[in-house]
């Protein structure tokens, strides 16, 4: 989740309760400890994948920055690891859980979107020589944002923000690329402009396993950093593809898919119902956060502190469709 200068608000870097929809996971197989560092512990979920589900809270000292769901795919050659939190801490720390579980070197560092808890952890695996992966729009957007996000991780976690620093991806995903494992192929699909304008999701073939990044959030408010309406356009499209399970960017480790969207689907709907409401009745801008997706409140963790946030985003757009 984002620090979102277009409306210069800091990120949005929060966790939250995981609900998921008759979602079953494997046993949490905790990682050893890294040498000086703590490694994460990661739920296996399915042969071969391994996801750090991460703790329902904002970036502080207490957590260094390991705030988003990352995940571990181990082939018969190599492996990858997509995402890699919000420091260099946290990406430190899931790099030495990627040494306690699995002997295969590391070849990719996949990120599903450049907000900073999914990719300030990116320099922590910059000494293994693997490639960074992203889709092709994620370079652009990180480094317009790059000061902002350092300048936070520095603010929020003082002396533990040491090494955090921007890598960029050095290979692009334009629409879609296979990356080989060893026995297992990694199918990505760049999407448009939904969550972000660079929201990447990746299917492992194997297990048919789904890791989608913020375009599935789980128990938290979605936050709004891209398009209202090409989010629920992308709902719609994703839903109607049949998956094993998917790991959402924000939430357990695993969930049923397409079940576990239909909270997310049914906010994002209100949030349009109501905005529409507003701008057919001819209110303005500012009355958006009173009212928009009210009735959703009881239903999300943070719903006070974001929702205002994404209705002035929907707001915003819908006022000019």
């Amino acid at each position: 989740m984002p620090v979102l200068p277009r409306l210069d608000r800091r990120a949005l870097l929060a966790l939250a309760a995981a609900l998921a929809a008759g979602g079953g996971q494997a046993p949490r197989a905790h990682a050893k400890e890294g040498r000086g560092v703590g490694a994460l512990p990661l739920d296996a979920v399915a042969d071969g994948v391994h996801v750090f589900r991460a703790p329902y809270e904002l970036i502080d000292t207490a957590n260094g920055g390991a705030i988003a769901n990352m995940t571990l795919i181990v082939g018969d050659e190599a492996a990858a690891v997509i995402d890699t939190g919000n420091s260099h801490l946290a990406g430190a720390r899931m790099r030495a859980a990627v040494r306690a579980t699995t002997d295969k070197p590391l070849r990719y560092v996949i990120n599903t979107h450049m907000h900073p808890d999914h990719t300030l952890g990116n320099a922590a695996f910059v000494e293994d020589g693997v490639r960074f992966v992203a889709h092709h729009k994620m370079p652009r957007a990180l480094s317009l944002r790059s000061e902002t996000y350092l300048a936070q991780v520095e603010r929020l976690l003082g002396a533990q923000a040491e090494g955090t620093r921007i890598v960029l991806p050095d290979l692009l995903v334009e629409d879609r690329l296979v990356l080989d494992l060893g026995g297992r192929p990694l199918e990505l699909q760049a999407h448009p402009t939904a969550h972000t304008d660079n929201d990447l999701t990746i299917l492992d073939v194997a297990t048919n396993t789904w890791v989608m990044g913020d375009i599935l959030f789980i128990g938290h408010i979605p936050t709004l950093d891209g398009s209202l309406l090409g989010w629920l356009k992308l709902l719609d499209a994703l839903t109607a593809i049949p998956a094993g399970r998917a790991v959402p960017g924000h939430g357990p480790a695993s969930v049923v898919w397409p079940q576990a969207s239909a909270a997310e689907r049914r906010y994002l709907d209100a949030l349009r119902s109501d905005i529409g409401r507003l701008l057919a009745g001819g209110r303005p801008m500012s009355e958006a956060p009173a009212h928009a997706a009210i009735s959703e409140r009881a239903e999300w963790a943070l719903f006070d502190e974001f929702n205002a946030r994404n209705a002035i985003a929907a707001y915003h757009e819908m006022e000019w469709e």
